[in-house]
């Protein structure tokens, strides 16, 4: 007889079981389930990386007064709703949900040659308030009235 293993009775069953010098099958189904999430973070975190570079190239290539903008608002919204992923979306900053659906966005008042730039929310933002309500406000400057204003609006956005 292998000395691995041995004959006993498992809560009813008799099975040939080894002895316990190693990780169970859960155990070991649990060890398997965790590496799979590790990678799953670890892609994640790539494109996290990777949509946060887009994003601030983005920026970079904006004329002022977008620029600044732009950089204030990606800072106000990473602070405020850091599970959304940043990434590019018509070539302007946008934050999506785990699913990648985009729930806010920048565009640049250069973009289209607009007096204002637009900070615009999308159907998978959570800001449903009755059979009507805005999902994008125009941007001129940011003060820390605008900043708190939007600040409110994506932490409701993200639920």
């Amino acid at each position: 007889m292998n000395p691995k293993y041995t004959h006993k009775t498992v809560k009813g069953t008799t099975a040939v079981n080894k002895k316990i010098t190693g990780f169970t099958d859960e155990e070991r189904a649990a060890m398997r389930e965790r590496a799979r999430e590790l990678a799953a973070e670890a892609r994640s975190n790539k494109n996290r990386a990777q949509g946060e570079n887009d994003v601030l190239a983005a920026i970079a290539k904006m004329p002022e007064p977008d620029r600044a903008l732009a950089k204030r608002l990606h800072a106000i919204i990473k602070a405020t709703a850091p599970a959304l992923l940043p990434k590019t979306w018509y070539g302007m900053p946008a934050y999506a949900n785990k699913d990648g659906k985009v729930v806010c966005f920048f565009q640049a008042a250069s973009k289209f040659k607009y007096r204002y730039a637009t900070l615009g929310f999308q159907e998978d933002a959570h800001l449903d308030d009755g059979d009507m309500w805005p999902s994008s406000y125009a941007l001129k400057k940011l003060t820390s009235t605008e900043e708190a204003k939007i600040a409110a609006l994506v932490k409701k956005a993200v639920g």
